[in-house]
C-alpha cells in the first residue's frame, strides 16, 4: 500500500501563513523562580497523568530530564488541542489568544506556557513545527470532513507527525528516522480517530474519508446515529488494516532513536495499537464503549517489546552513539 507523499517544506513546518507562527522568545527571564518552574513542571506531569494513562505509563521508561519534556510537551498539544474541542463557540478567539500568550514571556502563574517556553528554549524546538502543530488544531475550526484519505493525512502529520518530530528533538535521533516518524504519527492520529468515532460524531464530526464510507456502503447519518451494521465493521476493519501496517512500517524507525528513548517509544506505540485490538475485543461497538487497555493489559506488552526491540538494537548497535 502507498501512502500520500508530504512536500518537505511541509515536513519541515512551513506550510502555516507566516502571521501564525508563533515567536519564539530568546530565553525565558533569568527572574524567573525555580519554584514556579518547578510547579509548571509538576503540573504537565499531573495533566499528562490525568489524560493520557497511556502515555504517562510509556513516558515512564524515559530518562528523567527527557520525560519530564516530554510531558510538558504533551501537556502543551493537549492545552492547544482543548481549546477547539472544549470551548468550540469561542475556539478562534482562545485560539489566537494562545498564539499570543506563545509569542510572550511567560507569567510565571501560567504553568503550561512557562514550562513550554523552558523546554522550548532549553531543547531548541523548532518554532516552525510548533506553528504547523498549531495549523493541525485550526483545522478542526472549520473541517468536520475528508474527502480521501490523502486529506486525512494532512490533518494527521500535523497533529500527530508533527508532535513526533518534535518529541524527537527532545530524545535525539539519527539521520533518516523522519520518514518513520510521519508514519507512526499517522498510525498513532488513525487509531485515535478510530477509538473516538462515536465521541467526534457527538460534534459533528467524521475523520473517517468520505471515500472510505462510500466503499463500504456507510452512510454519514449511520455514524452520525451510532448505527452499528456489518458495513461499518468491514470499514473498520479496513481502517485498522491500513493502520496496522503503518505501525509495522514506522517499527524500524525506533532503531534511528537515542537508545535510551528506544523502550519508551517502543512501548507508546506497542500500547496505543493495543487500543485496534481492544476495539475487536468490544465487537466493534465504537459509538458506546471507549476501547482503553487496563494498567495489567500494558504490562502484558513488555515482554513482546522487549523481544522486538533486542532485535532492532542488533540492526542498530548502541555503541554507534558513544557512552549512553
Amino acid at each position: 500500500m502507498s501512502w500520500p507523499s508530504l512536500d518537505p517544506q511541509m515536513c519541515a513546518g512551513l506550510t502555516l501563513p507566516a502571521q501564525f507562527i508563533p515567536t519564539v522568545a530568546e530565553s525565558v527571564s533569568h527572574q524567573l523562580s525555580n519554584q514556579w518552574l518547578n510547579n509548571a513542571y509538576a503540573h504537565c506531569t499531573e495533566l499528562t497523568n490525568v489524560h493520557s494513562k497511556s502515555f504517562y505509563f510509556s513516558t515512564q521508561l524515559l530518562p528523567v530530564r527527557k520525560r519530564d519534556a516530554i510531558r510538558v510537551l504533551y501537556a502543551f498539544c493537549r492545552t492547544s488541542d482543548d481549546l477547539v474541542d472544549m470551548h468550540p463557540e469561542s475556539a478562534p478567539e482562545r485560539l489566537q489568544h494562545w498564539l499570543n500568550t506563545l509569542r510572550s514571556t511567560p507569567r510565571h502563574d501560567d504553568p503550561v506556557p512557562l514550562a513550554w517556553h523552558n523546554v522550548r528554549n532549553e531543547f531548541r524546538i523548532s518554532s516552525k513545527l510548533e506553528a504547523e502543530l498549531l495549523a493541525g488544531v485550526e483545522m478542526d475550526l472549520s473541517i468536520n470532513r475528508y474527502a480521501t484519505f490523502s486529506d486525512l493525512w494532512l490533518y494527521c502529520y500535523r497533529v500527530a507527525s508533527v508532535v513526533g518530530l518534535l518529541s524527537m528533538q527532545v530524545i535525539g535521533y539519527a539521520a533518516g528516522a523522519v520518514p518513520y516518524a510521519i508514519k507512526l504519527g499517522v498510525a498513532l492520529q488513525l487509531t485515535n480517530i478510530l477509538r473516538d468515532i462515536g465521541e467526534d460524531a457527538r460534534r459533528n464530526r467524521i475523520y473517517l474519508p468520505q471515500e472510505d464510507l462510500e466503499r463500504f456502503g456507510v452512510r454519514e447519518a449511520d455514524i452520525l446515529n451510532g448505527v452499528r451494521s456489518p458495513q461499518m465493521q468491514q470499514l473498520l476493519q479496513f481502517e485498522m488494516q491500513r493502520a496496522h501496517q503503518l505501525y509495522e512500517e514506522s517499527w524500524q524507525g525506533i532503531g534511528l532513536l537515542h537508545p535510551d528513548s528506544r523502550f519508551a517509544v517502543a512501548t507508546a506505540a506497542t500500547v496505543y495499537r493495543g487500543i485496534l485490538d481492544q476495539i475487536v475485543r468490544n465487537d466493534y461497538d465504537v459509538f458506546n464503549r471507549r476501547a482503553s487497555l487496563s494498567f495489567g493489559a500494558k504490562l502484558a506488552y513488555l515482554p513482546k517489546i522487549l523481544w522486538r526491540l533486542r532485535k532492532l538494537n542488533r540492526e542498530f548497535p548502541l555503541d554507534q552513539w558513544g557512552h549512553v
